[in-house]
């Protein structure tokens, strides 16, 4: 697949009281659980956006640190932007582990030059599970300085430009893009919302 694919994995995960890549999730850890997931989409190359290198980062994934100032999703999606060989970049949060390869797939579908992809829910945009073009970039460095770090911003200008296509997220799979931000979500147990 001519796209490249990183792992955000940045967060200072302050509700969830530890850093989020290393908790277990139905016996693996969520790190795992992602990477093997962009690993089956077979993309010309993986990145893992973070603020310092992860220990657990495997040799092919490369690590590409966020670029100051520190401004999270914003930081990292711009500098790896600027390292990828395709012309889309495919984001995956580190803590969607009920994301699956069949939608993805059909997202990376729905790509087209100089534009990639948004997953909407209602009205909010998915934008640590959507596909951005290489052109992006530009916007994304001019974003980094300013005073608004909100994606949800960002990913409306670059929609209203073009250079994003909404993809409406039925009922269904709105389960793809549960987080994990607390102790709580991690309850896996038949009957509690994260086991839906």
């Amino acid at each position: 697949m001519n796209i490249s694919a990183v792992l955000l994995a940045g967060g200072q995960s302050h509700r969830m009281g530890r850093d989020k890549a290393t908790i277990l999730f139905r016996g693996k850890p969520l790190w795992q659980i992602q990477l093997d997931l962009l690993h089956k989409l077979q993309p010309a190359e993986i990145f893992v956006s973070a603020r310092t290198d992860p220990v657990w980062r495997p040799p092919d994934a490369t690590f590409v640190p966020d670029e100051p100032p520190s401004r999270g999703p914003l930081s990292g999606l711009t500098a790896t932007l600027a390292r990828i060989r395709s012309n889309h970049l495919l984001v995956l949060a580190i803590d969607m582990p009920f994301m699956n390869e069949d939608h993805l797939r059909y997202l990376c579908d729905k790509i087209e030059p100089g534009r990639g992809v948004l997953p909407m829910i209602g009205n909010r945009a998915e934008p640590l599970a959507a596909i951005y073009p290489v052109e992006a970039r530009v916007d994304f460095v001019n974003a980094l300085p300013g005073v608004d770090f909100s994606m949800q911003t960002l990913t409306n200008q670059l929609m209203k430009m073009g250079g994003l296509r909404v993809i409406r997220v039925s009922e269904e799979e709105q389960l793809f893009y549960r987080n994990l931000n607390e102790p709580d979500d991690l309850d896996d147990r038949p009957g509690s919302l994260i086991a839906l």
